[in-house]
């Protein structure tokens, strides 16, 4: 896997970089063409803590993770642990769901674009295939974020799925 460490506020240093990379090349084994996958790494402080995020885009989904801690050698560790978990958790039924795709198809694929205005701080285009609201759960799952956007296949719209503060699923629909 070809790994892409930024530092924001931070200088990556020859002895961090290869820690990091050594600690991602770890999840070659769960990934098939591993050495076609280009992992994206941010470092970043946020006051006393290390934040750092990974990104790892493929043909057919995205695994990220974001782990903060006062020692960026474990907040390293606790993120690769992360993702090793999305994997783990998610192996199976990503198998089922996409054994039948074709190489070139893409789930989502996302491009960062960063605003300097006083508003947006981030901003990005997702561009997404339609489909059921359990596959849109999945995707929600591997990125670890709170909400997804999706082309709903069974309303023929565009869905946000969203988690609620109880641990369940809530759908927004827009016609």
């Amino acid at each position: 896997m070809k790994v892409n460490i930024r530092g924001e506020k931070i200088k990556i240093t020859a002895p961090i970089k290869e820690y990091i990379e050594k600690k991602i090349t770890k999840l070659d084994k769960y990934l098939e063409r591993a050495e076609e996958i280009e992992a994206y790494v941010l470092v970043k402080i946020k006051g006393k803590e290390q934040v750092i995020e990974v990104t790892i885009p493929t043909k057919k989904y995205t695994l990220r993770a974001e782990e903060s801690h006062s020692d960026l050698y474990a907040a390293s560790d606790l993120v690769i642990d992360k993702l090793e978990r999305q994997i783990r958790k998610n192996k199976t039924r990503l198998k089922d769901k996409y054994k039948n795709y074709e190489e070139d198809e893409f789930v989502l694929n996302f491009e960062e674009k960063e605003e300097n205005t006083n508003k947006i701080v981030r901003r990005k285009d997702v561009e997404s295939k339609p489909m059921d609201e359990q596959e849109a759960i999945l995707q929600m799952d591997l990125i670890g974020h709170d909400f997804f956007v999706f082309k709903n296949e069974d309303e023929e719209c565009v869905s946000v799925l969203y988690t609620r503060k109880d641990g369940s699923y809530g759908i927004l629909n827009v016609k």
